[in-house]
């Protein structure tokens, strides 16, 4: 009577651990952010009419299926430096979704897309602040000029 009482109690406890999610995490996203780190290394290393290719391939991969996969892997071409196609604002705006705050868990893909869209924000946001300074620095050229214009006005 021991046992089957030991088995029933060892039963409700494991029926009861079923619904904990994994220790590290969903295994599946962690393969797929893992996927999606190694993919956007290799493209990087292309030429560029193969890495053309892959992003119309990501960009044909997220035209039939908008989930969070799709969606990661051409944000992060679309934020690779230095090629034809990147559109940092663009790869933002695919992120907004995922980087989102909301009650729906934040597994591995999820935490991809976040830190993703804060340093693609911020690196949109210094370049805003780079065409500020610019734009000041050319005012104060201009303001510069206009002086040298009439101090030279007034030694005539």
């Amino acid at each position: 009577m021991n046992r089957v009482h030991a088995l029933f109690v060892l039963g409700c406890a494991l029926a009861g651990c079923a619904g904990l999610p994994p220790p590290f995490g969903d295994i599946e996203e962690s393969r797929q952010v893992v996927e999606l780190v190694g993919y956007t290394q290799k493209v990087a290393e292309l030429d560029p009419a193969q890495q053309r290719r892959a992003f119309e391939s990501s960009s044909r991969l997220f035209a039939s299926d908008s989930g969070a996969y799709a969606r990661v892997r051409l944000a992060l071409l679309l934020a690779l430096p230095g090629t034809a196609f990147n559109d940092d604002v663009r790869a933002v705006g695919l992120l907004d979704p995922l980087a989102a705050k909301n009650d729906t868990g934040s597994g591995p893909l999820r935490q991809l897309a976040g830190l993703l869209h804060a340093h693609i924000g911020e690196r949109l946001r210094e370049r805003h602040r780079a065409a500020q300074l610019k734009v000041q620095l050319d005012a104060l050229k201009s303001i510069e000029r206009t002086i040298m214009d009439r101090q030279l006005g007034r030694q005539r």
